[in-house]
């Protein structure tokens, strides 16, 4: 009768030993010695090496500072704010300007205010794109997206990369389980049928 219990028993050592593989990934997160070797998981043993990978990644094929250039000095975005621009203008020359300068105020009327503004607005919107790009080439060297990700993933705490990993791969983790307890089963179902 016991014999029976051959395919439950695979099944059982199949679905445990995929769990501890799955576990070992993440933990021990300090390496243990156990005399004739060092264990430690997968993910924290080789964090610093992921995180450079990740960063190298985003900087070289998902984000680099040329598409940041490009999507900050796109003149159809620069437009966009032009609307806060003029109203801001607007607010300094007929509220600030003359609590400032009292007297020439009185020397500015509604079609200067408008004269005034299109003017500036006109300079700024040229003026914009110029500055960004200065703006931009004197924080790239600060601007290192390569070691900004490569310094927070590695920065991540074991236990905050173990959940960032287990909820994108949790349903991939249970199937891999799952498989092996049924893997087990059939090798168990064989044995039985040998015997």
């Amino acid at each position: 009768m016991s014999i029976y219990l051959i395919p439950f028993i695979s099944a059982f050592i199949g679905w445990f030993t995929n769990w501890i593989a799955i576990k070992m990934l993440f933990h021990p997160r300090q390496p243990m010695n156990l005399g004739f070797m060092t264990l430690q998981g997968i993910f924290p043993k080789r964090q610093r090496q992921f995180a450079e990978k990740l960063g190298k990644l985003v900087a070289d094929e998902l984000l680099s500072f040329d598409d940041i250039r490009e999507k900050l000095t796109d003149p159809e975005k620069i437009k966009n704010i032009i609307p806060l621009i003029e109203d801001h203008l607007e607010h300094f020359l007929r509220v600030k300007l003359p609590d400032a300068m009292p007297v020439l105020s009185m020397f500015i009327g509604d079609s200067t205010i408008k004269q005034i503004k299109d003017v500036l607005v006109k300079e700024l919107d040229t003026l914009f794109p110029m500055m960004i790009a200065q703006y931009l080439d004197n924080v790239k060297d600060e601007l290192d997206l390569e070691r900004i990700v490569t310094d927070k993933v590695a920065a991540f705490s074991s236990d905050k990369l173990e959940q960032i990993l287990q909820g994108i791969m949790a349903r991939e983790f249970r199937f891999v389980e799952i498989i092996g307890g049924v893997l087990g089963f059939v090798i168990g179902l064989l044995q039985l049928l040998m015997a």
